[in-house]
């Protein structure tokens, strides 16, 4: 049986190497660069009391508070992340924080909707035409989110499917801080939309849903349009209205011109589905 030697066993380290054989430093993560025009910077000025020159003092702030009053928060405190809530908040420090919050909390509240979300987990929602980005902004640089609930089956998936895919796009949408100061349009279509269908959206999931948008999500909602609305839509519209705060339910529009002068999205939309060409969120 071999003898172990008495010398120390030692591997290479950072003492044993010279000093132009140290492995380089990570580079550390960028910071934050503003993405927006020269317009946008001046909208944001005027909507959202957004300064460029105290942005990132104002972005410090949110996170000191975050570090201070929620220790316990499992959040990001990127920039750009932050900047999203400040923003939706109109760069109030409380209310920016509150939303946070509201965010995360939201989240844990209803695993069946955020839980693995991803693209691959509601691609039947996003291929069924349910939900679709059209290619084109308004005329005041909202994004457009055409909901057209007659392409759902019911038999097929729950509701909360759908519900996901709205939020996943969500998502996507508000990475862009074009769309964080314009916000969007909610475009929904209701044709074809039967009573038997209508009664999966009851008050508990509308509560739900119409809670995260107003108090649980970083993004501007500036109208929701509703057109070819079925004579059941008063009764939707029965259940979602006491949960809707007045500045949102002023935004709730029934009308068929505003397609026409603003949008034409359902003209173009039906017809690059005739070509097979569907817009979806990757």
């Amino acid at each position: 049986m071999s003898e172990e030697s008495d010398s120390p066993r030692t591997s290479p380290s950072a003492a044993s190497l010279s000093e132009n054989e140290l492995p380089p430093p990570p580079p550390e993560p960028p910071g934050y660069v503003c993405s927006l025009t020269e317009e946008l910077v001046t909208k944001a000025r005027e909507e959202l009391q957004e300064k460029p020159e105290w942005r990132l003092r104002d972005v410090q702030a949110l996170r000191d508070m975050v570090r201070k009053e929620c220790p316990n928060l499992s959040t990001s405190l990127d920039d750009a992340f932050l900047l999203r809530f400040l923003r939706a908040r109109k760069f109030d420090y409380d209310r920016a924080l509150q939303l946070l919050v509201n965010y995360h909390s939201c989240r844990r509240s209803w695993p069946e909707v955020f839980n693995n979300l991803k693209p691959s987990a509601v691609k039947d929602v996003l291929a069924s035409g349910f939900l679709t980005v059209l290619p084109h902004t308004d005329p005041r640089g909202c994004h457009i989110l055409c909901i057209r609930p007659d392409r759902w089956i019911p038999s097929n998936y729950p509701i909360t499917e759908n519900i996901r895919a709205i939020y996943l796009t969500l998502e996507k949408l508000i990475q862009s801080e074009e769309t964080q100061v314009n916000g969007i349009v909610i475009l929904a279509d209701y044709k074809g939309v039967s009573l038997s269908k209508a009664s999966h959206f009851g008050p508990f999931i509308a509560k739900k849903v119409i809670g995260i948008l107003q108090d649980g999500f970083p993004i501007r909602i500036k109208a929701v349009h509703v057109v070819n609305e079925p004579r059941i839509f008063k009764g939707i519209f029965a259940i979602i209205k006491p949960f809707l705060k007045e500045k949102i339910a002023n935004r709730y529009v029934l009308d068929e011109q505003y397609i026409d002068q603003n949008l034409c999205p359902l003209g173009t939309l039906h017809s690059r589905e005739r070509h097979g060409q569907r817009m979806c969120i990757t």
